[in-house]
């Protein structure tokens, strides 16, 4: 990869505008007291505006103000009329618009399609403040006010939208969100570099319609447009269907080898080159292979052909995630009736120093005060919580950081963290010594990254840890651990909690890690994530095998008791997981009984945009392999009933769920389960209800965790509820919620 440009290196844009704003501006009375006239950029966003690093447009617009612009915010605009979105005037340069730090469907709606009864990002948790598909709705909107601005579309809601999709809400799949919100480019995953490369260059005076060479960015096109005369362009069914899927070109091989078929590692043959490759030395034949994949668009099946055709979408899915290394991916273009949407290749990764200066940002660290008293949840869970990374490297298939994030990990240094960490000491109201989380998207993935450079930039696995972990991935937890001793050696911290998702199969690589993590940052409770204890499902999330569950137990337990505490695992599940049938969450249930695991609240596995078991779900086969008309199906849940029961059978022990469990049990030839010894899963007969003849029976579910229960008891929490809003995974336009876990 190519050495991008320093974030922080351009200069400003207004040299006279070096004072931040206490606040940015969300009214017209604000401006007048900054004394402005007009905004550069108007960020419209679906979130109550929290000026904190962990909140989106706080982050962007923070950034955006560093480089000398004027930044204005409209915050939940009512979307009935274009009047609100006239608020702050015309943005000189463009309206930059987000759903918010999550997509505004998994933010309204369960997995069963229910409406949520809390919004975690507005004041006093009103779910009524954004409305269903909000960046569509936000743009048109916008446009409608201004018909001449410029409009540009990010956060996860977008990223994950920048393609054809299948869409769970409306049991579809629709077009990408281009066309629809009529925006002039889309900016995906982490998007700091390309937002501020085309912020200046808009204001440098360059049209819009012709910034068309940035990462991470996506537009629509003429079905005839190319970068460049010397362009290729490739179909993506000729690499996955039918046929053999060829390997990627190995960069240090010397020699020529027979073509092997490859799971996750498929790529295209690559093109002739000038010089037959036998005589070109290692860096000559590198170089070409560079060179003819960084002028090649790889042309996925079109939206009409997608829509109609699970395969394609399977297919098309898998090409996507081939495609998603900064290091070695091409643009990809896809047809929507008369027009392409193009997509150029994911953005270059921050270097840790731009990281640190985001973070370093000159921020209010508070709501802002319109919103008077108002209690906003999410601010509540984040805001004694520091943000030490993004991205992740796992590649679990039901979540979406990878596919916004990607799987470079993205690291702050060690002296900006813990000058947040004083600051919330210092400037946070409430802080009583307890920081509630230091984390990220995943707890232990801390500076983990390839150890060469060079097979970092040519790899194309899905995942670093599955099906094993990659011997080429540094698991050195050391620096991690420093961290964590420096970060609780600050005078005023009493605790240091780590509640992020834990990356156990690689938590046990490193015992120093998780001897420090058991005896000085867990609080009694410690949240991971088997998901699963079968290897069918296992499979399909892309999840490593019970045994590094059961390894990272014996050293949870054995150093809890060197430090004399009584702590204990909660372990996450989900029902109906596609690859999951009725016997595998039996066979879960018989593993939660026997070990004494109770849980309370469970998830339903849910289709987010774009991911990879929602190409299983819709498509029922498996992208993680080749795709054909014949190839591998993939068992999937659909039906409301099934997935009910999915969901009872880790809840065996709630009397609600006897009935239906008993008939399933019956219908499976498993009636050996039902009676009233503790070898049975559910009783013969649920007990006399109030108003029976009988007393009422006492509910067996644990609604709270119980220490005098064996180890083992415990509760889970579920997207079935509100996702729980966490400073370590914003949305904006470049970062994301974790809808998954790891």
């Amino acid at each position: 990869m190519n050495t991008p440009k320093n974030l922080f290196s351009y200069p400003r844009f207004r040299p006279d505008y070096t004072n931040p704003a206490h606040f940015l501006p969300m009214s017209r009375a604000e401006m007048d007291m900054l004394g402005w006239d007009s905004c550069d950029v108007i960020l419209v966003t679906g979130d109550a505006y929290i000026d904190h690093p962990s909140f989106g447009m706080a982050l962007i617009g923070r950034l955006l103000e560093k480089q000398g612009f004027r930044v204005g915010i409209i915050s939940q605009p009512d979307w009935q009329s274009a009047d609100a979105f006239r608020a702050l005037g015309k943005p000189n340069l463009y309206f930059g618009v987000t759903a918010g730090n999550m997509d505004s469907m998994i933010n309204r709606y369960t997995s069963d399609r229910k409406i949520r009864s809390e919004d975690a990002y507005t004041a006093n948790g009103d779910p009524n403040k954004r409305p269903d598909r909000a960046v569509t709705v936000y743009a048109q909107r916008a446009r409608e006010a201004f018909p001449d601005a410029n409009i540009v579309i990010g956060s996860i809601e977008a990223s994950l939208r920048r393609i054809a999709h299948y869409d769970y809400w409306s049991d579809k799949v629709r077009r990408s969100v281009l066309p629809d919100s009529k925006a002039d480019i889309l900016l995906y995953g982490n998007a700091e570099r390309a937002l501020v490369e085309l912020t200046h260059r808009l204001a440098a005076g360059e049209p819009i319609k012709s910034i068309r060479d940035l990462r991470g960015t996506a537009f629509m096109v003429s079905r005839d447009w190319k970068p460049a005369p010397d362009w290729s362009e490739a179909n993506s069914t000729r690499y996955d269907t039918p046929g053999r899927v060829e390997p990627h070109a190995d960069p240090y091989e010397m020699k020529t080898k027979e073509p092997s078929s490859c799971a996750t590692d498929a790529a295209a043959p690559s093109a002739p080159v000038e010089k037959p490759v036998l005589i070109l030395s290692r860096e000559e034949r590198q170089a070409a292979l560079k060179e003819q994949r960084n002028k090649t668009v790889v042309r996925l099946p079109a939206y009409e052909a997608v829509k109609d055709d699970p395969v394609l979408y399977a297919h098309t899915s898998r090409i996507l995630h081939l495609e998603s290394n900064p290091g070695n991916a091409r643009a990809l273009v896809q047809a929507h009736g008369e027009r392409d949407v193009w997509l150029n290749p994911p953005p270059l990764p921050l270097a840790m120093d731009e990281m640190d200066g985001v973070y370093d940002l000159t921020y209010a660290r508070a709501p802002h005060p319109s919103y008077g008293k108002a209690r906003i949840p999410a601010w509540e869970m984040i805001r004694f919580s520091v943000n030490i990374m993004r991205g992740c490297f796992g590649g679990c298939t039901f979540c979406s950081i990878t596919e916004h994030e990607g799987r470079i990990i993205q690291s702050r240094s060690e002296p900006s963290i813990l000058r947040e960490i004083e600051l919330i000491r210092d400037k946070t109201k409430g802080f009583t010594g307890t920081i509630s989380d230091l984390g990220g998207p995943t707890a232990n993935m801390y500076r983990l990254a390839c150890k060469d450079k060079k097979i970092e930039e040519s790899c194309r696995r899905l995942s670093c840890v599955y099906p094993s972990i990659c011997v080429n991935l540094n698991t050195d937890h050391s620096k991690l651990v420093q961290l964590y001793r420096k970060a609780r050696a600050i005078p005023g911290i009493k605790k240091i909690l780590v509640s992020s998702g834990l990356r156990y199969d690689l938590a046990v690589r490193s015992p120093e890690y998780v001897k420090e993590l058991v005896t000085h940052h867990v609080g009694g409770l410690l949240k991971i994530a088997p998901e699963h204890s079968e290897d069918g499902p296992l499979s399909k999330m892309m999840k490593p095998g019970m045994g590094s569950y059961y390894a990272f137990k014996e050293m949870f337990e054995r150093f809890s008791k060197e430090a004399g505490k009584e702590q204990y695992l909660i372990p996450y599940f989900i029902a109906a997981h596609p690859g999951t049938t009725d016997e595998d969450m039996l066979r879960l249930a018989l593993w939660l009984k026997q070990n004494n695991f109770q849980l309370d609240q469970v998830q339903t596995f849910l289709p987010t945009p774009m991911a990879m078991a929602t190409a299983m779900y819709h498509g029922r086969k498996n992208p993680l392999h080749k795709i054909s008309a014949d190839s591998e199906t993939v068992e999937t849940v659909r039906t409301g009933k099934i997935r009910r029961l999915h969901k009872a059978f880790l809840r065996y022990h709630d009397p609600e769920n006897w009935p239906m469990l008993r008939e399933a049990l019956q219908r499976m030839g498993r009636a050996d389960l039902i009676g009233n010894s503790d070898r049975h899963l559910v009783p013969r007969y649920n007990p006399p209800a109030v108003g029976s003849g009988g007393k009422p029976a006492a509910r067996t579910v644990s609604r709270n965790f119980n220490p005098a229960r064996k180890p083992g008891t415990s509760m889970s929490v579920s997207p079935d509820r509100k996702p729980k809003p966490s400073g370590n995974r914003a949305g904006k336009f470049g970062m994301a919620p974790k809808t998954g876990r790891k």
